[in-house]
């Protein structure tokens, strides 16, 4: 019988080097979400101490630092403002034409990684999603480009998986980060490829579980949601919530050109208008607008009602604010705060259903409505809170805010976001 002297697999050093790049690479993602959640804890108690005890912080602090953090992001780190996903789309379609993106370089997470932080401590409304997501594709790019990885397609799947798993470990959610990765980010993963991200998937969140623990919401094992007429809540929900989600969209794709079109208009000025506009949010809501919306909405699922109605719209109306002052800034985990509100304020304003109940929900639909990515939705919601029990209301809650948001908003607001990069890119080449 003819032998092969094609080498075994597991003695093929190129094969060992490909998964100890993606092994260190999905670690030290897992690291930085760590930094990035730790600090902007810490920064974020340190922000509201201070708006309690100075009433004139936020009005002189706020709209100055943020304007100063938006020159420095425009000078010094262009490529890491806002969310960071558009980048990371953008880039896996350019990954086919330049070697060393610079969407994707080593200043990006330098700056992706203070900057984020530095606008929590100025009370900016700032999710730590969309800055994981960046970092984690660019760290494992940088990974990639430093051990020499020579094919196009594994250098996409680096890129897929880096932000896959700043996905998984800042949630704490691996599954939702495989989701994410094959909605959102990449429609299909090439078979040599799907495994590599995975592994980089479950090295990364375990990375961040370790340090850090399970970051689960909610952990109540009693959720009920009776049959009958508290199922009317599910359409309620989700047209609502998909409505709020797709108004939000709509207002950052078409925002941009409307401010630039007014007369003497400039990114600072903006920056310091957006950033008063948040410090005015930020005094009536005693500071609960400010920082990730971690604290809100955990508060949201234990004690709903220590919740005012307002709440979700002054939180939607700072983080649109954060969005054009234009430094690093997530809307993920903003988003779910909103969504958590909303889901509250239906469930007093529509009471056939369970508090705990309409506020997971709430949370898929908008969060759903705002991405219009469905699937993501009710599986990053379900792992978050443990509520695997609930899993038919809130898919169902998803596609139909998926399906409303789309009649506000055709357009979802990553792949708009991410036509402008494409379309810069292709200027500079002229």
């Amino acid at each position: 019988m003819p032998t092969s002297n094609k080498p075994s697999s597991f003695f093929n050093l190129t094969t060992w080097k490909t998964h100890l790049v993606f092994w260190l690479g999905a670690i030290f993602v897992g690291l930085a979400s760590v930094a990035l959640t730790l600090g902007s804890e810490y920064v974020s108690d340190l922000y509201r101490t201070l708006h309690q005890q100075f009433l004139l912080y936020s009005f002189i602090f706020t709209p100055v630092c943020l304007t100063f953090l938006a020159w420095l992001t425009l000078t010094f780190f262009p490529g890491s403002e806002r969310s960071g996903v558009p980048q990371v789309k953008a880039a896996m379609q350019l990954s086919q034409t330049s070697t060393n993106n610079p969407l994707l370089s080593f200043r990006i997470i330098v700056g992706k990684l203070f900057l984020s932080i530095a606008g929590i401590f100025s009370g900016a409304s700032v999710g730590l999603g969309g800055p994981a997501i960046h970092i984690g594709a660019a760290l494992m790019s940088y990974f990639g480009r430093f051990a020499n990885f020579a094919p196009l397609y594994l250098e996409k799947g680096l890129i897929l998986a880096g932000s896959s798993a700043g996905f998984a470990a800042i949630f704490s959610a691996p599954l939702a980060g495989i989701v994410f990765a094959i909605e959102e980010m990449g429609r299909s993963l090439e078979e040599k490829t799907s495994g590599l991200i995975l592994t980089a998937v479950i090295f990364a969140g375990a990375t961040a579980l370790i340090i850090l623990g399970q970051y689960v919401y909610f952990t109540n094992h009693a959720l009920s949601f009776p049959w009958g007429k508290a199922w009317l809540i599910i359409p309620i929900c989700g047209v609502v919530t998909g409505f709020m989600g797709g108004l939000f969209s709509l207002i950052l794709l078409k925002g941009g050109s409307v401010l630039s079109s007014i007369p003497h208009s400039s990114p600072l000025k903006i920056a310091f208008i957006c950033g008063f506009i948040i410090a005015i949010v930020n005094y009536f809501t005693d500071g609960a607008s400010a920082g990730t919306g971690y604290l809100e909405t955990k508060t949201y699922l234990l004690n709903a009602e220590a919740m005012p109605a307002e709440y979700p719209f002054m939180r939607m109306l700072s983080t649109i604010a954060t969005f054009f002052v234009g430094i690093p800034a997530g809307i993920f985990v903003p988003s779910l705060s909103i969504g958590a509100g909303l889901g509250a304020n239906l469930a007093e304003w529509v009471p056939i259903a369970p508090l705990s109940v309409v506020i997971l929900l709430g949370m898929t639909g908008y969060f759903a409505g705002m991405l219009q990515a469905p699937l993501t939705a009710f599986v990053i919601i379900m792992e978050m809170t443990n509520s695997h029990e609930l899993l038919l209301p809130m898919m169902a809650t998803a596609f139909i805010a998926n399906g409303t948001s789309k009649l506000i908003c055709p357009q979802s607001l990553y792949a708009g976001l991410t036509e402008t990069y494409l379309t810069i890119n292709n200027d500079a080449k002229k």
